[in-house]
């Protein structure tokens, strides 16, 4: 009698998790940008202060604004783009989003 092969079980495939550029407002007025693939997660982090060294001592944070981008290095280049921005031009971005 043959033996039975064991297969291995298939993994599900989980659907790619799309990444988003997200700029927060501080409780100082100051503006903190970020990358996520998870933005309710993410906000919530800070929020908590378990976020960045940033806003911990800036809380409580507003979500102004975020887009999607189609992967980890395009957010990377985005939210270098939109950090080296001054605070004007910042502020007409997050007004035409």
């Amino acid at each position: 009698m043959p033996k039975a092969r064991k297969t291995k079980a298939k993994k599900p495939k989980m659907p790619p998790r799309t990444w988003c550029i997200y700029v927060m407002r501080c409780a100082d007025d100051t503006l903190y940008c970020g990358i996520t693939n998870d933005l309710e997660r993410r906000l919530k982090q800070h929020n908590a202060g378990t976020g960045a060294r940033y806003t911990r001592v800036r809380l409580p944070v507003i979500l102004e604004g975020s887009w999607g981008v189609k992967n980890r290095s395009e957010a990377l280049k985005g939210e270098f783009a939109f950090k080296k921005l001054n605070r004007m031009r910042k502020e007409q971005f997050l007004a035409e989003l």
